[in-house]
């Protein structure tokens, strides 16, 4: 999985790409079929406000969320479980809850 890491009014810092590239990279964990994911980071200097924003570029969907917070590790951290809770969902849709075909397949056409 590629992951792009851009900042707004951000300095983009090593250790700061390798804190979102080792919380986004935990999500591969539940679903193998994500291609790319945009994360954009965002601080305003006015309300003391870190604003993180992705895009997950995945099998079927795009899935998106954004978090704000005082500090920007927690906003990331934030992003990241709601990342989490909505591929574990588009991973629930995708597997097929049917066994052998469903019930009409068994019975006899009399």
């Amino acid at each position: 999985m590629q992951i792009t890491v851009t900042g707004q009014q951000v300095e983009v810092t090593e250790p700061l790409r390798n804190y979102v590239s080792e919380k986004i990279g935990r999500i591969q964990k539940h679903f193998d079929y994500m291609t790319t994911t945009n994360v954009v980071l965002h601080f305003e200097k006015r309300k003391n406000r870190h604003t993180v924003e992705a895009t997950i570029n995945a099998k079927g969907t795009k899935l998106h969320a954004d978090s704000e917070h005082n500090d920007m590790y927690a906003a990331i951290d934030n992003l990241a479980d709601k990342l989490d809770r909505q591929v574990l969902r588009h991973k629930e849709k995708m597997t097929d809850h049917h066994r052998n075909g469903g019930a009409l397949k068994d019975q006899k056409a009399d």
